[in-house]
């Protein structure tokens, strides 16, 4: 057996290549003599980052090494980064976000290069800065004038608050109400938030006249403060490349002692000339002016005199000379680990030192595992670290081989973000509720939102919501009952009702919801309740093979994934038959779990079936299936309408006889004419697609085989609670390691955007996906596209050609035949091309979110950066609604945003669909929030009720009231003077609303006090009501009235709640009956019948009401 060291390697460099080398330090040496241009050739892949870092060590001085590209140069900084101290390497990008187009910057970045070239301008440590020609190309502020571009704050020092907000403007800082990136600041009474580019978090500087008391740094998205400092500085942004400043090329602003590792000097020269010429032809007329285009970026023509300031090594060949080093790259073994362990014998005999580097702990196992099989005594280190590209050293007798290559993973590279942007903000907005929008009252139904208002009661000011209604009604709705109203999402574009104050109409429309959403709660538990008490297949643990599968995945399985996996292992090895929902973005291995879970049931002896909705997607599940199972003891087969019938014929004998273990199909596997011989699992994918009759079958038979749901279609949080009682759900939030976001603009339909776009991804060796959603004219802009880009290949795919050609395209395209496939969204259904990574949406303002989402996530399948384009209508000529949906979908690219994107567009479709047809017209009458509740209520209820027992132990105290009220005239609320932004309160009062415990209750105090400063009294008070609720509820109490010096509390109003014949409220009766002194109890006549009443006297603040309500 193969014996194995596990090192851990952090900054030791004995463990490290090229640590002995010799010739490195004659190199050393020879710098520290003289400025000249060496040649270091004959390194490979990473074998250069090891050599500069060991070039580095005992040095003074700063490198600047200079890549061909950003990629590259990202790739080695990783390297680098991984094997020295963090604070001695940087990244140095360019400030704007897509290589070659010098139009919009990137904030990250900016803050990246303004972080550098502040320190380059102090006397600094040595450091190794990695960069790349567009990051060289723009000029950087001179010294003289970075020092005018700072200033320092420190506590007990004496400024005007008007005097530091005249100073920010000067230094370009924009004024924000909530600070989000470097460059922001806020003012809010005496609390200054100011983010400057000189650190990761904003700071918050608390005054106390003009005196400063205190600073911290706080995080953007919680606003909660963290650490405190006595004195900083705030600097600007140094990239802004509209101030005036005087700048100077890179060359001319470095120290002249640094060194500069070039990988070609001829190279970078006509990169630096291509650039400016390319802007000189294209200024951008209303960003760049042509005489300001020298002060902003470095022409080039002179780089080669400005290099011979400096020593220089060139990693190339000087004609003539032997080279320096021999090194060769690592060969592929294409997952053939027998090659593998010849190779090592072979080295292992010839004396090398054998390492293997890899990227986390599991790898490190799995090659364990393979090397404890074999009988040698070779002893490979393997290192918990990556590098870029494994590399033989013969002069050094080395091997270092990454694990990425050996497994043919993606390997991606990863740069430190300077700060971090949290985009959820925004989607907050998207359900955030601006003057003029539609919102619902559960009670009074649809009407028009007017925003915040001051209005007096009893002579005490207080704050109400404003809604309007039909005939010019008026509905002032305290903020204690904010909960009662939600904001109306309809479907796009579909204008409401809106009645009369108190007319019967919401009250039936409401009704007639409730019924139906009962019965609909009823059968879905139902459905629950008869599954619980079937009997199905009981599936025996593991066995080695289904271990050996798992290993040979080639991602990192992400914790999500474990955990889904466990879920289903669990579900199959116990006795009830599963019904399990999985539900993770596009492109997060759902595919994967399901592979897992059809390959158990199939060493079970069981048949599995995968139910597809499209016939392309059936063709292209079959291909990944038959991949990943390849090597192991399986038959596959797929039946769709490209199979002719003497085929199909074939397939359902086979299946008869048990001859097929899995067959993946469109809905005609549902057919009465298939004949399982031993069916054990159904997996149903893309749930959301399939039609109702073909969920009615699948319900039918299912009701004891195991199924399992497979859906990107992200289901609402709300909804996903009253789902629980009827299936079992496992999310997957976490993307897969080594993908990136998707870089995703938005444009018009210009030539010469769709042209750069496809020649770079084409060049780059990639594939490109154009969508357009019309068949009539598909052909005119495939004509187009081959105008634009004479030397693509392009292959046209829509559902009308005919199925065989169909598929034939679409094998081609995956197999790499086509550069361009043009299609209408038959693409949208899981099609997998890892080697496309641009995708043009045309008329993308016509896609409803999820779509567009679902679109993008065909691209950024591997481990290059993906671009999408959403071509569009000029904004002014398109829908409010779609400009708001294209403004988030270029938001949201982290990956796993789909959960967040499917907010709104989602949450009206996705619940339609999950619950059936009929359902969705009520969720457009009353809008989808109020349908979530009054969903949620029923099946409340049905547990209490109808359902009893098997939701014996779910039930909780604390939820007999769904609908609590406080009544009050007492001055409860945030002032204005103390929270100014009118929206931000309003955000406040619901957040205020939705608060559950106790340990929440106080962090939305010191978060108040925190971004705020000192709470006055009347929002201490409102805090207080939280409170009283809680204990009001506890009782059994539904309604609290705080007037004219009294406390009335009200009882439940429905007689038949289980409250009444409960302990709880015989224990009540009898506390009142011992107080009598304190409270009486009365009835009071109501439409609805007598309603229970209890009154204390003499209570006009909210502490009093609280500590009356304690004697219960």
């Amino acid at each position: 057996m193969i014996f194995v060291r596990m090192i851990k390697v952090g900054n030791n460099p004995h463990s490290l290549p090229f640590f002995k080398s010799l010739k490195v330090q004659k190199l050393r040496d020879s710098f520290a003599q003289n400025k000249e241009r060496n040649f270091v050739n004959g390194l490979y892949g990473s074998s250069k980052s090891f050599f500069v870092k060991e070039l580095f060590r005992d040095n003074k001085r700063i490198f600047l090494w200079i890549l061909n590209d950003k990629e590259t140069a990202a790739y080695h900084f990783n390297d680098l980064e991984n094997f020295m101290d963090k604070n001695e390497c940087y990244f140095f990008p360019s400030s704007y976000k897509k290589n070659n187009a010098f139009i919009n910057t990137d904030s990250q970045n900016k803050f990246l290069r303004t972080e550098i070239i502040k320190n380059l301008s102090l006397k600094s440590k040595p450091k190794i800065i990695v960069t790349y020609p567009e990051a060289i190309f723009e000029k950087v502020l001179i010294k003289k004038e970075i020092k005018n571009r700072k200033f320092k704050i420190s506590i007990g020092q004496k400024i005007k608050l008007e005097n530091l907000n005249e100073r920010l403007f000067e230094y370009d800082f924009n004024k924000e109400d909530f600070v989000s990136q470097p460059g922001d600041f806020s003012i809010r009474g005496g609390i200054v938030d100011i983010f400057s580019y000189s650190n990761q978090l904003p700071f918050r500087i608390e005054f106390f006249g003009d005196e400063i008391e205190s600073i911290r740094t706080f995080e953007i998205d919680s606003q909660m403060s963290n650490k405190t400092f006595k004195s900083i500085e705030i600097l600007a942004d140094l990239e802004n490349k509209n101030s005036i400043q005087s700048r100077e090329s890179l060359m001319d602003f470095l120290n002249p002692e640094t060194l500069i590792l070039i990988e070609n000097s001829l190279y970078v020269q006509d990169e630096l000339r291509n650039f400016y010429k390319l802007l000189k032809e294209k200024t951008y007329s209303d960003e760049i002016e042509k005489e300001n285009l020298n002060n902003l970026f470095y022409n080039g023509k002179n780089f080669n005199l400005d290099l011979n300031k400096f020593s220089t090594i060139e990693f190339k060949k000087e004609i003539n000379t032997p080279a320096l080093f021999q090194t060769i790259p690592q060969p592929a073994f294409n997952k053939k680990f027998d090659l593998l362990i010849k190779y090592l014998i072979k080295f292992h005999e010839k004396e090398y030192s054998i390492r293997i580097f890899c990227s986390s702990k599991n790898q490190i196992n799995r090659f364990n595992e393979i090397f404890e099989k074999i009988e040698s005594d070779v002893s490979p280190i393997l290192i918990e670290k990556s590098i870029y590209k494994g590399f033989i050293n013969h002069q050094d007798k080395e091997v270092c081989f990454s694990d990425h290559e050996i497994f043919e993973r993606y390997h991606k590279f990863n740069i430190r973000t300077g700060f971090s942007i949290k985009k959820r903000v925004r989607l907050n907005e998207l359900n955030q509720l601006e003057k003029g929008d539609y919102v619902t009252h559960i009670d009074h139904g649809i009407g028009i939102f007017g925003g915040l208002q001051k209005i007096v009661v009893n002579g005490k000011k207080q704050e109400a919501v404003k809604l309007s209604y039909g005939e010019r009604d008026t509905l002032y709705v305290s903020i204690h009952l904010i909960h009662k109203i939600c904001k109306y999402n309809g479907k796009d574009g579909t204008k409401p009702k809106i009645f009369k104050l108190g007319s019967n109409a919401w009250k039936k429309i409401k009704l007639k919801a409730k019924k139906r959403v009962k019965e609909l709660a009823f059968n879905l538990i139902e459905t629950y309740a008869k599954r619980k008490l079937k009997k199905g297949f009981q599936y025996g643990p593991d066995s080695s093979i289904q271990h050996e599968l798992e290993a040979s995945f080639i991602y990192e399985d992400t914790p999500d994934q474990n955990k889904s996996t466990l879920d289903i292992k669990n579900d199959m090895e116990s006795l009830q038959p599963m019904d399990r929902l999985i539900c993770g973005d596009v492109g997060f291995g759902k595919t994967e779990i399901a592979i897992r879970a059809a390959f158990k049931a199939i060493d079970n002896g069981k048949q599995v079936a995968v139910l597809v909705p499209t016939t392309v997607l059936a063709f292209q599940h079959f291909k990944t299936f038959s991949n990943r199972l390849n090597n192991f003891p399986v038959t596959i087969d797929y039946l769709n309408r490209f199979r002719s019938n003497k085929e199909k014929n074939i397939i359902k004998s086979e299946l008869k006889n048990g001859k097929i273990d899995l067959i993946i199909g469109t809905h005609q596997l549902v057919n009465k004419s298939i004949d399982f011989k031993n069916l054990g699992l159904l997996i149903v994918d893309e749930e959301q697609k399939f039609g109702v009759n073909v969920k009615e079958k699948i319900r039918s038979l299912k009701e004891n085989i195991d199924v399992l749901t497979l859906t990107a279609t992200p289901i609402p949080r709300t909804l996903q609670y009253s789902l629980m009682s009827a299936r079992d759900l496992s999310i997957i939030t976490t993307p897969p390691q080594n993908r990136f976001p998707i870089e995703s603009n938005i444009v018009l339909f210009k030539e010469e955007i769709i042209t750069e776009a496809i020649n770079f991804e084409i060049q780059r060796g990639g594939q490109v996906f154009f969508i357009h959603n019309r068949i009539e004219n598909i052909q005119e802009v495939s004509a187009l596209i081959s105008r634009l880009v004479p030397n693509a290949e392009i292959a046209i795919a829509h559902g009308k050609v005919q199925g065989k050609k169909l598929e034939k395209t679409m094998l081609d395209f995956i197999n790499g035949k086509f550069d361009v496939l043009i299609s209408t969204t038959i693409v949208e259904s899981g099609l997998d091309v890892p080697n496309a990574n641009t995708i043009f949406i045309n008329n993308a303002q016509n896609f409803g979110l999820s779509d567009l989402h679902q679109m993008r996530g065909r691209v950024g399948r591997s481990n290059k950066k993906a671009f999408c384009y959403f071509i569009c209508a000029p904004f002014s000529s398109i829908t409010k609604e779609a400009r708001k949906r294209i403004e988030a979908i270029e938001q949201h690219t982290e990956l796993g945003s789909g959960f967040y994107i499917a907010m709104k567009d989602l949450e009206i479709r996705g619940a339609g669909d999950l619950l059936g047809a009929e359902q969705s017209g009520f969720i457009n009458d009353i809008g989808f929030e109020t349908y979530q509740k009054i969903l949620k209520e029923a099946v409340e209820d049905l547990k209490s009720k109808e359902f009893k027992d098997l939701f014996d132990k779910d039930l909780d105290a604390k939820k007999i009231v769904n609908n609590f009220q406080i009544d009050t005239d007492l001055e409860i609320l945030f002032p204005d003077s103390y929270i100014t932004n009118i929206k931000e309160r309003l955000k406040l009062y619901k957040k205020l609303s939705e608060i559950k415990a106790e340990n929440e209750l106080k962090e939305f105090k010191e978060n108040l006090k925190d971004r705020f400063g000192k709470i006055p009294q009347e929002s201490i008070d409102l805090l207080k009501t939280v409170e009283l609720k809680w204990i009001a509820i506890s009782v059994g109490f539904e309604k609290i009235i705080l007037k004219n010096d009294k406390l009335i509390c009200q009882f439940i109003s429905d007689k038949e709640h289980n409250y009444y014949s409960s302990g709880n409220f015989q224990k009540t009766l009898k506390t009142i009956l011992q107080n009598k002194k304190m409270c009486e109890v009365k009835e009071k006549k109501n439409k609805d019948g007598d309603i229970l009443i209890v009154v204390f006297k003499g209570v006009n603040s909210v502490d009093k009401a609280i500590n009356n309500l304690k004697v219960f």
